[in-house]
C-alpha cells in the first residue's frame, strides 16, 4: 500500500535580492553599492534592498527616511516592473527546460517538481545547480535554491546558503533537520506566533514536535494542525502549475497624511476601481472585503466584512469599503489606504491529510536524492 504513495523531488528557486540585483545588472556602476529600490522622497517605502544595504539594516517595507539614517550612502533607484517581468519570463523559460511542473510564487521565486524531468536526470541537487548556473550565464543574476521531499522543506532550505548558494535536505536527514530548526525559520511562523511559541517553551522543531495535535489546535487554532504535520515532514501540497489566487488587492500611499474621511472617500474610489479592474481581468470575484489603514505613526489596522455573495463590481466594493471606514473612529491621520478581496470563487476545499499522507514521509525517506 505504501508503495503507491507519491514520491517527489522538489526545488525551490529564489532569486537573490531580485529587484536590487536587476538595477545593478542594468547599471554596472551600482554593483557593490548599497542601493534601495523605491523609498525615494519624503513618503517613500522601500520595495527591496541590495545585500550591501542590508548590512546596514536596510530592509523592504522600511521608510526611505529611516533607511537613509541607517545607511547615509544609500542610493535610491526607481522600481521598474516591466523590466522585472521581462527578466522573470526569461528565468521561467529556463525552468521549463527541465519540467512543466513549475509553480511561480512571485516574479522572483518558484517551486519546481523534478521527480520526472525532461532531462531524465536522477539528481535534484545537480538539476538545481545546473539551473542556477544557467540563470547566471544567460541572465546575469544569481539565485539560491532549496531541495528536498516537499515544498515546505525546500523553501526553508533555500534560505540557508543565500546569496548564490543551495542546500539539499536529503530524505534520511529530513526529521533531524526539522527537529534542529529554529522555530523562527519555519515557513508560516511569523513574529507574533514565534513570540507566542517562545512563551510556551517552543524554540525548535523538536519542542514543537513534542506537543500533541490537541495542544496545538487549542493554542494556535487552524494553524496548529499545519504545524503538527510539517514538523513531522508531512506537507503533501503538490506543485501547481496554475496556482490558484487567494486574494487580490490595491493600495495607495499618500504624499500628505489625510485626516478627513471626505478626502479618504475620494481616494477609496480610485482604489476600488483598480481592484474591480483586476478582478475582471482575472475573471474572479470574492466575498470578503478588507480595508487596510496605515496611520501616520505607521501602526496598521484592518477591517473586514464578508458578503453573502461574490462581487467584482466597483460600486459594491466601494460601498463596503466606505462602511468599513466609518465602522470605527480613526486613531490618527492616515498615510495609506488599501482594499483587498479574498474568499475568491477560485478557492478549493483542501482535504485533511489521509492516513496514507501521514505515513508518506517514511516512504520518501527511502528515496535517493
Amino acid at each position: 500500500m505504501l508503495n503507491d504513495l507519491p514520491i517527489r523531488k522538489i526545488i525551490h528557486v529564489d532569486m537573490d535580492a531580485f529587484y536590487a540585483s536587476v538595477a545593478q545588472l542594468d547599471n554596472p556602476e551600482l554593483k557593490g553599492k548599497a542601493i534601495a529600490v523605491g523609498g525615494g522622497g519624503k513618503r517613500g517605502v522601500i520595495s527591496a534592498a541590495s545585500y550591501e544595504a542590508r548590512k546596514f539594516g536596510v530592509r523592504s517595507a522600511m521608510s526611505g527616511q529611516l533607511a537613509i539614517k541607517l545607511c547615509p550612502e544609500l542610493i535610491f533607484v526607481r522600481t521598474d516592473f516591466e523590466r522585472y517581468t521581462e527578466i522573470s519570463k526569461r528565468i521561467r523559460k529556463i525552468f521549463y527546460e527541465y519540467t512543466d511542473l513549475v509553480e511561480p510564487l512571485s516574479l522572483d521565486e518558484a517551486y519546481l517538481d523534478v521527480t520526472e524531468n525532461k532531462k531524465g536526470h536522477p539528481s535534484a541537487t545537480l538539476i538545481a545547480q545546473e539551473i542556477r548556473t544557467k540563470i547566471f550565464n544567460e541572465v546575469g543574476l544569481t539565485a539560491s535554491a532549496g531541495i528536498s521531499i516537499n515544498k515546505f522543506i525546500a523553501k526553508v532550505a533555500s534560505d540557508y546558503n543565500k546569496p548564490n548558494g543551495q542546500k539539499t535536505v536529503n530524505p534520511e536527514d529530513v526529521l533531524q533537520f526539522l527537529e534542529d530548526l529554529d522555530i523562527r525559520k519555519f515557513y508560516g511562523v511569523g513574529k507574533v506566533t514565534a513570540e507566542k511559541m517562545y512563551q510556551k517553551g517552543i524554540f525548535t522543531g523538536k519542542d514543537l514536535k513534542s506537543k500533541s495535535i490537541e495542544y496545538l489546535d487549542e493554542n494556535f487554532g487552524k494553524s496548529g494542525r499545519y504545524y503538527y504535520y510539517v514538523v513531522r515532514g508531512i506537507h503533501n501540497s503538490e506543485v501547481k502549475p496554475n496556482r490558484i489566487r487567494k486574494s487580490l488587492a490595491a493600495e495607495r500611499t499618500f504624499s500628505e497624511n489625510l485626516s478627513s474621511e471626505i478626502f479618504m472617500l475620494e481616494k477609496l474610489q480610485h482604489i476600488a476601481e483598480e481592484v474591480s479592474k483586476r478582478l475582471n481581468k482575472s475573471k474572479v470575484s470574492g466575498k470578503t472585503i478588507t480595508l487596510k489603514i496605515k496611520y501616520s505613526d505607521f501602526t496598521l489596522q484592518t477591517r473586514s466584512k464578508t458578503l453573502p455573495y461574490y462581487v467584482c463590481e466597483k460600486a459594491i466594493i466601494l460601498e463596503t469599503a466606505k462602511d468599513l471606514l466609518y465602522q470605527n473612529t480613526l486613531n490618527n491621520s492616515v498615510r495609506l489606504l488599501g482594499i483587498s478581496i479574498s474568499n475568491l470563487n477560485t478557492d478549493l476545499k483542501k482535504p485533511k491529510p489521509s492516513q496514507k499522507e501521514k505515513e508518506s514521509v517514511s516512504v520518501q525517506l527511502k528515496f535517493e536524492f
